[in-house]
């Protein structure tokens, strides 16, 4: 079935009818729960004093921290970046990437202290002089033993014992600087592996890495990347795109002043930590309160990286793109909130051990190794282990079933089909695929207990009315996506016109209707 397959337009209004319909229903509930709960006793350590003579929720700390409590000292030190980027943007752009570096420098130390920075510059050096041999798996293994350092005990505590002072952000700081300095560090060691001739300078890893938009909150971007992209010596700008990076940094404010308002009137970070209330919701607001949950930590990692990309494209840079909506998900395989990370692990684990994806056993062992990593870099535990194993599963089960159904007599039956129906039932089986990554991901958000319930509650105990209705509403979602897909992928690649008919007595006789026929059937022929 191609991408291009098309529904008629009735059958698409009717999708989008009820989708928006069971949003708002949804959504009703969750405001309905929130209002009536707002003074119980469970509540009060998270639902506290907001605007509009209402509560807020404030059960997620890296929404407050970002945008509320250090919002000040974030804006203060981006601000100085952008200040000194564009003053050597104009007067010395050759220096600009060792500009960024001392700025970074200088705001790190400020912040942390030296003695961190010289933790951070140990760990630099380390892995700079291991890349020097040039051996991929001797720096991926020196790369994971140094990031296990920051994750396990007693090597967290004995180097977090090194940053002194009273800063209150400290604690995260510290955390998220070792994280994806490391991260960096491998990525330089790895690029100088494939290097051909000589190595790359000690100074290229320090600007690297001393990138102070992403040096604390990431997202990751390849040193390959970022060495081109940073050395760059042409700066000008395509048309429309100061625009462009100034409406992006409108839309991300309007967002956080969106779900600002939205903490005040449903408490949907508040709620799942109450089992006792959750046990007496009805099942479209439990179901409604997991699906939001995810879409929240989509937004939340969309305007968080969004704030940082606007920076750096300030500064010339490509940065990596937002995650992708968790509610434009029904494959696995497209399952990432960092787009960041994502690509770090593809370009050095996942393709570089699977290959062209198509043999089962050479899968199988990149998504282990894959999953492996992002275990040790999320840090271990029960959740996380859980978490990996489930999505782990899934993305294999993809291809086995991809595997399966390319053979007889599954193909065939597909080929006697129109592509609408083959359209259809995939949907159909999407669906069920979609609630899988929903409660998977759920995991590393809330407690297993949430999950548990909102599994018990959506498969047996509100089976079959809530199960057939939830499954429904999901596959009009699906279907909604997949013609938003079928759409974009006629404006990249449309379908070409057919060759106009030669002028000769051959083209006289034919019938009027050869020509559309021919190009229906080129059409057809394209998109299948």
């Amino acid at each position: 079935m191609g991408i291009k397959a098309a529904l008629p337009k009735y059958e698409i209004y009717f999708y989008n009818t009820v989708l928006c319909l069971a949003m708002f229903w949804a959504a009703s509930w969750i405001f309905e729960v929130s209002s009536s709960n707002v003074n119980r006793k469970t509540f009060k350590a998270s639902v506290k004093p907001g605007y509009f003579g209402r509560k807020m929720d404030t059960a997620d700390f890296e929404w407050i921290m970002w945008f509320s409590t250090f919002r000040e000292h974030i804006l203060f030190a981006l601000s100085g970046h952008v200040l000194f980027a564009k003053i050597c943007s104009m007067l010395a752009p050759q220096f600009r990437s060792l500009v960024y570096m001392v700025y970074g420098l200088l705001a790190v130390w400020t912040s942390m202290g030296w003695t961190y920075v010289s933790l951070m510059l140990s760990h630099c050096i380390l892995l700079y002089s291991i890349s020097l041999v040039k051996i991929r798996w001797l720096c991926f293994v020196a790369g994971l033993c140094t990031l296990a350092t920051f994750k396990c005990e007693p090597f967290v505590s004995w180097q977090a014992g090194f940053v002194e002072g009273d800063f209150e952000l400290r604690h995260v700081l510290f955390y998220g600087g070792c994280g994806f300095t490391i991260m960096r560090c491998v990525s330089f060691a790895l690029e100088n592996c494939e290097r051909k001739d000589g190595h790359y300078s000690v100074l290229e890893l320090l600007k690297y890495n001393f990138y102070l938009p992403f040096f604390y909150f990431g997202p990751i971007m390849t040193f390959d990347k970022f060495y081109v992209q940073a050395n760059k010596s042409d700066l000008t700008r395509k048309e429309r795109e100061m625009w462009n990076i100034s409406l992006q940094g409108l839309i991300h404010l309007g967002v956080i002043i969106v779900v600002d308002v939205l903490f005040h009137f449903m408490y949907i970070l508040t709620i799942p930590t109450d089992i006792k209330l959750l046990k007496h919701l009805s099942d479209w607001a439990l179901v409604g309160l997991a699906y939001v949950n995810l879409v929240y930590d989509w937004i939340k990692a969309a305007v968080m990286f969004g704030v940082i990309n606007t920076v750096s494209r300030l500064d010339h840079l490509d940065p990596p793109k937002p995650p992708k909506c968790i509610t434009m998900l029904y494959v696995f395989s497209e399952t990432h909130f960092d787009r960041g990370i994502n690509d770090w692990l593809c370009k050095y684990v996942y393709n570089y051990l699977g290959g062209k994806h198509e043999n089962v056993a050479e899968e199988l062992v990149a998504t282990l190794c894959t999953y492996g990593v992002t275990i040790l870099w999320l840090g271990p535990c029960e959740v996380v282990l859980v978490w990996a194993f489930f999505n782990c599963f899934g993305l294999n089960l993809e291809l086995w079933t991809a595997k399966a159904f390319s053979m007889e007599p599954f193909a065939s039956f597909e080929a006697a089909m129109s592509e609408a129906m083959s359209r259809r039932i995939r949907a159909i089986f999407n669906t069920f695929n979609f609630w899988c990554i929903v409660l998977f991901n759920l995991m590393a958000l809330n407690s297993l207990d949430f999950v548990k319930l909102v599994t018990k509650r959506l498969l047996l105990k509100g089976f079959p009315i809530t199960t057939i209705i939830v499954m429904f509403v999901t596959y009009c979602l699906i279907q909604v996506i997949k013609e938003r897909e079928r759409r974009q992928a006629l404006i990249d690649d449309p379908d070409p016109l057919p060759p106009a008919a030669p002028l000769n007595a051959a083209a006289a006789t034919c019938p009027p209707t050869a020509a559309p026929q021919a190009a229906a059937d080129s059409s057809k022929e394209k998109a299948e």
